[in-house]
């Protein structure tokens, strides 16, 4: 749970947790290597509560040093147990996705707050440029919400790392390949970035999107982005390469899906959802341009297509 409360793609949302006990492990140090969180997805927790089936205070754990209540309250986090979670899952499940709240006792206490009005990306992509690696190769990252474990990932490549806001004009900036990154909400918040990636495909180096990055690549080869009923949240979505019969175990958040329908002649579907046959990817053709809805770099969740970081870096 510390990688996900601290996932920038939850802003502005309650997180359901299905897994009977939460908070046995506790919560990690904020402990840093090289300017990066060791152990956390970003600088602080996004979701805007936490429900869970039942809640363990005293924690056992060789790197635990606070309760998950006490991280909770430092971060002014609202937070409830003694729910049904799998049977709240269930609702949501059928019903979809909708507004919620945590109220101690009227419903009129608090308002409902839809963090689909609003641009959530904005609220978590840095503010200013930020570099990382002294590699020979530069990448350009669009941060748009991006888990730090991706950052981790692509150090690890032994490249140069530029990572900018999520509006930020990068085509001055020298570099080698483009990494557009996860986030939250509506991608049509998005417009301008769009714009600067489809700029950036005009001088065809490498460029590579998760998640979010898959539906702002989509946007500008042409397709269009949909609002999934409950969207696809978990760790264990299978996932098939178009063409092929292999078959992935993938870590997922988002809420939106790409109609690959209306992609361009030069672009075709990368991967498919096996649960529901949503688009999880595209490719180009000829030109080394492609994205995933899913997260390689997991975190938490399994490293089946942790390859792809490695697949981009040869690409420069």
């Amino acid at each position: 749970y510390p990688e996900s409360l601290t996932d920038p793609s939850y802003e502005g949302q309650i997180l359901t947790l299905t897994y009977p006990i939460i908070g046995n492990y506790g919560v990690p140090a904020q402990s840093e290597t090289d300017g990066i969180s060791d152990f956390f997805e970003s600088e602080r927790i996004h979701v805007s509560g936490l429900i869970v089936q039942d809640y363990c205070d005293a924690y056992s754990h060789w790197n635990g040093v606070k309760s998950l209540g006490a991280w909770l309250r430092e971060e002014g986090i609202p937070g409830i147990y003694g729910i049904d979670t799998r049977m709240l899952t269930k609702i949501l499940r059928e019903k979809g996705s909708m507004l919620g709240k945590i109220v101690y006792d009227r419903e009129d206490e608090i308002a409902f707050y839809d963090p689909e009005k609003e641009n959530q990306v904005a609220k978590v992509s840095c503010r200013e440029v930020i570099e990382y690696g002294q590699g020979e190769k530069k990448v350009v990252l669009i941060d748009c919400g991006v888990k730090l474990n991706i950052v981790r990932e692509l150090i690890r490549q032994k490249i140069h790392l530029i990572r900018v806001p999520w509006d930020y004009d990068f085509s001055h900036i020298d570099y080698d390949g483009l990494f557009i990154s996860n986030g939250p909400g509506n991608p049509d918040y998005c417009a301008i970035t769009v714009d600067h990636i489809r700029g950036a495909m005009q001088e065809e180096k490498p460029v590579f999107g998760i998640c979010m990055g898959n539906q702002l690549l989509s946007k500008a080869a042409g397709a269009d982005t949909y609002k999934l009923k409950y969207g696809h949240r978990s760790h264990n979505q299978p996932v098939r390469r178009v063409g092929t019969n292999s078959c992935f175990i993938t870590s997922q958040n988002h809420g939106y899906a790409v109609d690959e329908s209306l992609l361009g002649a030069e672009w075709e579907p990368y991967f498919v959802n096996m649960n529901d046959g949503t688009n999880e990817g595209i490719r180009h053709k000829s030109k080394p341009f492609f994205s995933v809805q899913f997260h390689p770099e997991a975190s938490g969740g399994p490293t089946d297509t942790r390859f792809f970081f490695e697949d981009f870096v040869k690409m420069l």
